[in-house]
């Protein structure tokens, strides 16, 4: 196995109710580990630049509505096959269908304020470790 990294955002319904420490303590029990962190305020820009991929769909408006309104912390996952290891981790979009113990049927509100984001592939990863995060500032 390959030592990947992955970005992982906790959303805006997550830091509004505190348990940024909660998801990380999933996060790291389940062998990834933070590498790089920030806390930030989504620009709408932002938000509807990094999530492009999906302005054709239905949901974009709220997508981008819900990223914006307010703080996210944006982070840098390693371990071997980190992306699949977080998507796993995450679970399910609807957490009505997620595994018991994963952060979003422990955590999330619904589909749509579901406190995770995570990259999908290797390649969208690399793309969005870059949007948020220099070179310089990931130190694992």
């Amino acid at each position: 196995m390959a030592i990947e990294r992955t970005l992982s955002i906790i959303k805006p319904d997550a830091t509004k109710r505190n348990i940024t420490g909660k998801i990380n303590a999933v996060i790291e029990a389940a062998g990834l580990r933070i590498v790089a962190q920030k806390r930030l305020m989504m620009t709408k820009a932002q938000a509807e630049k990094f999530y492009d991929v999906h302005k054709a769909r239905p949901f974009y408006g709220e997508l981008v509505e819900t990223m914006t309104s307010g703080t996210v912390v944006v982070q840098v996952l390693e371990a071997d096959n980190a992306v699949a290891k977080h998507r796993e981790v995450m679970g399910a979009t609807n957490p009505n269908e997620a595994a018991a113990g994963t952060i979003r049927k422990e955590f999330a509100l619904s589909i749509g304020e579901n406190s995770v984001h995570g990259s999908d592939s290797l390649e969208n990863a690399e793309k969005e470790i870059e949007f948020f995060f220099s070179y310089a500032e990931i130190v694992g």
